[in-house]
């Protein structure tokens, strides 16, 4: 007898009759004698939505009420795969992420979570019932409802499978696992089998929709081993575990592609020192994540610094950087949306030379220029125009052969 959490996404749960296919895939665990811990998405379209007649009315909405009315699609969801169970008759509760608790900072739109009470929960599957939790919801010190962030929902199933001691956790999706480049982009991407967290978490960083980063930095963190598989095939999906021998033997596992980037250039910035915490201070205080950093060479005690933000933060984070950028003194900043992110990785990069150098020449064979490149011991990434990702995705799967080797 195995704990295991399984988690569905929107588009697994998007009409009654996809919640009832779900609902028999729940109950065909724990006929096998597991307890079964569910965490479900809203259904497919549901948030868009809701954030929808937020916005009409207030634009930026209030962060507090927003949570209030965007974490509604979650509740609609456990309360209809619990019936579903039911009329199976198997024993199931929907638990709120307030009645759990999953606890919460304070901070509303991009809360983290700081712990998960699994009295509630082990309690109800002591009782033989399936417990079907809320993605993406959770619950401040005042008491106040917090979402996760958009993918938040992967976080929350990872996280409560970390708080249960699970021993598996099953992330069911519309594919059939982790692919070596997007399927509808790349014709002959192949799934991988097993994939290591690291290079999981770069691949979702890098632009990956599979799984949420958060996610999988909470799955390494407490060593949960995640099955990445379909919904509507029963098919094996993609292991994400921790690293061994056979896959630093993978040279370039993948290649990713971002197109949710945009650029942002500070021009003839004084160069001196605490400049830099001036400008990406208030920028981490507003909860941005800044990705890539340039600083060209210093002229005449000036220089240009160009950083990537998601460009769902693109707004909120020129207005800071117009603010500060008055402040200091810098001549302009400009931006720049039309651009992407493509990524090879790999844990053999570690180990093998000549990674960069073979993505820069397959590139500039097509012509693609990069603007920016970041790289890691596992990752080399490019910026480049968003027109071109497409191709580039497809030039950097045939340069590593990707499409013919085993991974």
């Amino acid at each position: 007898m195995a704990l295991i959490v399984q988690k569905f996404g929107g588009t697994s749960v998007g009409d009654i009759e996809k919640i009832k296919h779900v609902a028999t895939i729940a109950k065909a665990a724990h006929d096998a004698g597991n307890k079964v811990v569910v965490v479900v998405s809203a259904m497919a379209g549901e948030t868009n939505k809701l954030v929808d007649f937020c916005s009409a009315l207030m634009d930026p909405p209030d962060p507090r009420e927003y949570d209030m009315v965007v974490s509604t699609g979650e509740q609609v969801t456990i309360g209809l795969l619990a019936m579903a169970l039911k009329v199976m008759g198997v024993e199931a509760v929907s638990l709120l992420g307030s009645q759990v608790p999953i606890r919460t900072d304070d901070v509303h739109i991009k809360a983290r979570i700081q712990k998960i009470e699994g009295g509630k929960i082990r309690r109800n599957l002591k009782a033989n019932r399936i417990v079907i939790i809320p993605g993406f919801q959770g619950i401040n010190a005042r008491g106040d409802v917090t979402t996760l962030g958009r993918g938040g929902s992967d976080t929350s199933a990872v996280a409560v499978a970390a708080a249960l001691k699970a021993d598996v956790c099953e992330i069911y999706t519309d594919v059939e696992g982790i692919f070596t480049a997007d399927p509808n982009v790349v014709i002959d991407a192949r799934k991988i089998s097993r994939i290591s967290y690291d290079e999981m978490l770069e691949m979702a960083s890098q632009g990956a929709k599979v799984l949420q980063i958060r996610s999988v930095e909470f799955a390494k963190k407490y060593n949960v081993p995640l099955h990445v598989r379909s919904t509507f095939t029963g098919a094996e999906g993609t292991w994400v575990t921790k690293e061994d021998e056979e896959m630093e033997n993978v040279v370039v596992s993948g290649v990713t592609c971002d197109k949710n980037e945009a650029k942002i250039s500070i021009l003839r910035v004084p160069d001196k020192p605490g400049i830099a915490a001036k400008i990406f201070g208030p920028i981490a205080e507003a909860n941005i994540n800044v990705d890539m950093i340039i600083q060209n060479i210093s002229i005449d005690g000036f220089t240009d610094l160009t950083f990537t933000v998601t460009r769902t933060d693109l707004t909120q984070a020129l207005e800071i950087v117009r603010r500060v950028a008055e402040k200091i003194g810098a001549k302009d900043v400009l931006t720049e949306e039309k651009v992407a992110k493509v990524a090879v990785i790999g844990t053999g990069m570690r180990s093998h030379s000549g990674i960069a150098s073979k993505m820069f020449k397959a590139l500039a064979k097509e012509g693609i220029n990069i603007m920016m490149i970041s790289t890691s011991e596992i990752k080399v990434s490019c910026i480049i125009e968003r027109k071109y990702s497409e191709l580039a995705v497809r030039v950097l799967h045939d340069a590593f052969d990707l499409g013919t080797e085993t991974v």
